[in-house]
């Protein structure tokens, strides 16, 4: 899959394509040089967009909704809320843009796999950590209908932002289990990540 990078300054441009030097890619500073490649492209591709100097371009093709497929957004100080915003307006990855190069290539890997990626606060904040969550009415009807009583457990304490380690701590049963509940939750929810099952679920 081919690397787009966007940005107005050369220098963040050389530094994404130094970290994946391997993958083929291509360097926009302009968004309507971009748009234009885009258009006429028919390759599979993940846009990578530096949001501290094309913030303004990224909101303008989120509120046309013509953001591509696969877009992720880094920023030199990451912050929650633009993390909550864009991952709902459909970002698949938001992270800091100085990450270090095995995260970069994670992150890359995970958007390849159509998932989506976050740092660890940030999805805890989708998940919303408070005691319980409130969910509305028709998320909690196909909750009770799709998953067994033990998987009900499980996704509820995925939706309060535990990890997996402290999923299995809490139920008194293996982290193994707890991943393989996990994956029959995503498989009977039809999900591909934690992020997506907030997103449906919330």
């Amino acid at each position: 899959m081919k690397i787009i990078y966007f940005s107005l300054d050369m220098n963040v441009l050389s530094e994404f394509q130094r970290r994946d030097s391997k993958r083929e890619s291509l360097k926009f500073e302009d968004i309507n040089l971009l748009l234009k490649w885009i258009n006429k492209s028919d390759c599979e591709y993940i846009l990578v967009a530096d949001y501290d100097s094309v913030a303004k371009d990224i909101n303008k093709l989120i509120s046309s909704n013509t953001l591509p497929k696969n877009v992720i957004v880094l920023e030199r100080v990451p912050a929650i809320t633009n993390g909550k915003m864009l991952i709902s307006h459909g970002v698949k990855a938001y992270g800091n843009s100085r990450m270090l190069k095995h995260h970069y290539l994670q992150m890359i890997d995970t958007v390849s796999d159509g998932k989506i990626w976050t740092y660890p606060e940030l999805t805890a904040s989708l998940a919303n950590t408070s005691d319980k969550p409130v969910l509305p009415q028709e998320s909690n009807k196909l909750i009770k209908e799709k998953l067994t009583e033990k998987e009900n457990k499980v996704v509820y304490l995925v939706l309060e932002g535990f990890t997996n380690d402290a999923i299995a701590s809490k139920l008194n049963i293996t982290t193994r289990t707890v991943k393989a509940h996990i994956t029959s939750i995503f498989e009977k929810l039809h999900v591909n990540d934690r992020v997506s099952l907030i997103l449906l679920l919330k």
